[in-house]
């Protein structure tokens, strides 16, 4: 008869982290966690679950605590919480896995994810020229909306804006940008970029948020905002077409905030000699939100968050 070995029971802990660290899927875990009550002792206590999680988004290990509702932790209540450890490992695999599951199911179906416009470093002539137009594609007087920067002598000056995406935990995957063809000047000239940089992040604080809600879109907010993703350098061309920047992996943003760097600019008006950068349509495509599910609260001053989880509200 073929002999065989449990290799949880057999090999050293750490061997046997490092083999169930390979597995990829979330139900590859939960398989992992019914085989033994051996193996489900293990899967939780080491926090398989948690560092599948962390593997596949990194933007997760900030998360300093969870929070679910009508669950009261041991951090909450001292030494008189009828939480046991073991019931917090419990907890936090629960988590962990239904997040990896969310965010799995969720990257089936592409949606788009931006909100709103927030605020532009510059903006030639506003309203008329918003990064608000960016979101359109309506055509008014025989033209397109479009966001303009002011001009600028120097061709490296770079620009940012700056969107709110549809909540604050989406996964993205794919963000496209339209640079603005000026059709009624001469040469109708392409206004766009020397090339793209993206960044993913949230607010320092409250307090900057509450800000941000209120402060007007042509005024810069990158000052308000800690950046937790940034993406390589994307090479613009110089045509009136959407230009699709696929992100090498899809990318968890915490905190709900986008920014686009338009590194460089190609054209110069010819009324005033100056480089101007214009865009004419931004789409952000993504797995999705995952509210009302999954959310965050920054805590501070640390910079660090706690993931809120209401249990039965995914599906």
């Amino acid at each position: 008869m073929e002999s065989r070995a449990d290799f949880v029971q057999s090999l050293e802990s750490d061997v046997s982290i490092n083999i169930l660290a390979c597995l990829n899927e979330p139900v590859d875990v939960v398989r992992a966690g019914s085989v033994s009550s051996l193996w489900h002792h293990f899967v939780i206590t080491n926090g398989i679950s948690k560092q599948l999680c962390l593997k596949r988004f990194p933007q997760l290990s900030g998360i300093a605590r969870i929070t679910e509702p009508d669950w009261i932790t041991t951090e909450a209540n001292g030494a008189g919480s009828n939480n046991s450890s073991w019931d917090i490992l419990k907890r936090d695999h629960n988590v962990y896995a239904s997040l990896l599951h969310a965010i799995t199911t969720l990257n089936t179906c592409q949606c788009e994810c931006i909100a709103y416009a927030v605020s532009a470093s510059s903006t030639d002539r506003f309203p008329a020229e918003s990064v608000a137009n960016t979101l359109t594609t309506r055509r008014y007087l025989g033209g397109h909306s479009y966001w303009s920067s002011k001009g600028h002598a120097d061709p490296d000056s770079p620009e940012t804006l700056i969107y709110k995406l549809k909540a604050n935990l989406c996964v993205i995957s794919e963000i496209s940008l339209q640079p603005f063809e000026a059709f009624y000047q001469p040469g109708q000239p392409i206004y766009s970029a020397k090339s793209v940089r993206f960044r993913l992040g949230h607010p320092k604080n409250s307090l900057d948020e509450n800000d941000v809600l209120q402060m007007p879109q042509q005024q810069a907010a990158d000052d308000k905002f800690i950046w937790t993703y940034t993406s390589e350098v994307y090479h613009m061309e110089q045509k009136n077409c959407l230009q699709q920047y696929k992100l090498p992996e899809p990318v968890l943003c915490i905190g709900g905030y986008l920014q686009i760097e338009l590194l460089g600019r190609v054209q110069r008006q010819h009324s005033d000699n100056l480089f101007y950068t214009c865009v004419s349509h931004v789409k952000v495509m993504g797995g999705g939100p995952l509210c009302p599910a999954f959310d965050i609260d920054i805590l501070e001053p640390s910079g660090k968050f706690a993931l809120k989880y209401t249990p039965g509200v995914f599906r």
